[in-house]
């Protein structure tokens, strides 16, 4: 993955075989991206590289990131589940996240367009970080697949590595095998991710 913010805006985010091509999606959105990257910029956020994505933190904290989907690009709120959303731009980030809120856009126009809200959004973000706002615990618990428990009972340097992960990347993985409806892809997805539990990784972490 990337680590500087420059690179992703010429190359991608160098997560996957499409790093510096022209089949990459951030270079398929690069001209609405410079213009949400100018945006943010000026609100005096930081710009750094996280999770191979152009981040906008206030004091370390993470307020906004920039992000590039097939059908879209944009900006990721952090705390968007606080956010008032006066100009009804945002939309759930997906049906497994329920605090992130994407403001997606597909041309500069759309961005020229937005920018007033956009500037609202980030201002009422940089407010709701600065207040020390806390996000809703979600009351969701996702169920362990059966797969993933006997892996567990019958593996006691496994359990110990899974029990070490945050709740967070323990998640992230429960998601990903569980979106699998076979058992032994299931059984499969485990084994491959084997390797970050034990480096106490997320299945998103590179």
């Amino acid at each position: 993955m990337i680590k500087d913010a420059s690179t992703y805006f010429i190359d991608g985010c160098g997560r996957c075989n499409l790093f510096a091509t022209d089949l990459c999606k951030v270079r398929k959105w690069s001209a609405p991206l410079h213009l949400l990257r100018e945006i943010l910029l000026d609100s005096g956020l930081n710009e750094t590289v996280k999770w191979g994505q152009p981040t906008y933190t206030l004091k370390g904290k993470n307020v906004a990131m920039l992000f590039a989907f097939k059908d879209s690009c944009g900006i990721s709120f952090f705390k968007g589940v606080l956010m008032r959303d006066d100009g009804k731009l945002l939309v759930p980030a997906g049906e497994n996240s329920h605090v992130a809120r994407l403001l997606k856009v597909t041309t500069s126009l759309e961005v020229e367009t937005a920018a007033h809200w956009i500037r609202t959004y980030l201002e009422e973000a940089i407010t709701l970080e600065r207040s020390g706002a806390k996000v809703p615990k979600s009351n969701k618990q996702e169920q362990v697949p059966e797969p993933l428990l006997k892996r567990l009972a019958v593996d006691d340097s496994f359990k110990s590595a899974w029990d070490a992960l945050t709740p967070g990347r323990q998640r992230s993985f429960i998601l990903h095998i569980s979106a699998a409806k076979k058992v032994q892809t299931q059984f499969n997805r485990i084994e491959n991710c084997i390797p970050k539990i034990f480096a106490g990784k997320g299945f998103n972490e590179y």
